[in-house]
């Protein structure tokens, strides 16, 4: 029985409508945004960082449902452009349009794109020798 008033509570509606709102804002859509082709032939594709936070409280201080119930639930949504993927003729590079990455994984993802480009070039070059 505790568990159907805690379902109807307002804390939990208000924390609810709070996530709903959140999920609005924040698709996959606005993290890796919809390609642009240019008339030349080029794909960018922007690509963003967000962050989120979500906070809530709230007490229930009567025995009665409706009875001397305060409460507050909050979000926020942040979203910072860090990058577009260029693409052309067959090969993608990253422009970086952010602040130099901070930290070291934040080198090793921008230089994922570089890296498979040149082992990609390493490996045609194999084959083309190998058939020669």
């Amino acid at each position: 029985m505790e568990n159907k008033m805690e379902n109807k509570s307002p804390l939990n509606d208000m924390m609810r409508n709070a996530m709903e709102k959140v999920r609005e804002m924040v698709d996959t859509n606005t993290i890796v945004g919809q390609p642009i082709t240019t008339p030349d032939g080029v794909t960018l594709i922007p690509i963003s960082k967000v962050s989120f936070g979500f906070g809530s409280g709230g007490g229930d201080y009567g025995k009665a449902p409706k009875e001397n119930f305060g409460g507050g639930a909050g979000g926020a949504v942040k979203i910072d452009p860090v990058a577009f993927l260029v693409i052309k003729d067959g090969t993608t590079r990253v422009l970086p349009v952010a602040v130099p990455p901070a930290s070291t994984v934040d080198r090793i993802v921008d230089m994922v794109p570089d890296v498979m480009d040149k082992v990609e070039k390493f490996f045609d070059k194999k084959e083309a020798k190998e058939t020669l």
